[in-house]
């Protein structure tokens, strides 16, 4: 029974530091790429909005996130599901929303503008 403990004890250790470390590496690179300033407040809580809520996202708002980066926006997003506020969401769920709000953003870039 003690062995078990023991295990069960490490088993637990091993995935908390594994969290925290990754919650230190995305931090980090938060940090280092200067990622929560790279975009204005209010295109910051449309792109929230459309991945935490509903909503969709102007193309101005498009530009800033591409020019933001891939990385810096799964690191923002990955951070706001470590707040506890956002604790009952399903995490899958808005990952999904995340990539979805990339990748329409990233076609609406590709398609030609309206003519004038």
């Amino acid at each position: 029974m003690a062995i078990l403990n023991a295990y069960s004890f490490l088993l637990v250790l091993f995935i908390t530091s594994g969290v925290v470390i990754a919650t230190k590496k995305n931090d980090k690179f938060i940090k280092e790429n200067n990622c929560e300033a790279k975009m204005d407040m209010p295109c910051v809580l449309e792109v929230f909005d459309s991945i935490f809520k509903t909503g969709s996202v102007t193309n101005n708002c498009c530009g800033e996130l591409l020019l933001l980066g891939k990385m810096c926006h799964h690191a923002l997003v990955k951070r706001a599901l470590e707040n506890p506020i956002f604790k009952n969401l399903d995490q899958k769920t808005i990952m999904h929303k995340s990539i979805t709000t990339w990748d329409n953003c990233l076609e609406l870039s590709h398609s030609p503008s309206p003519s004038a």
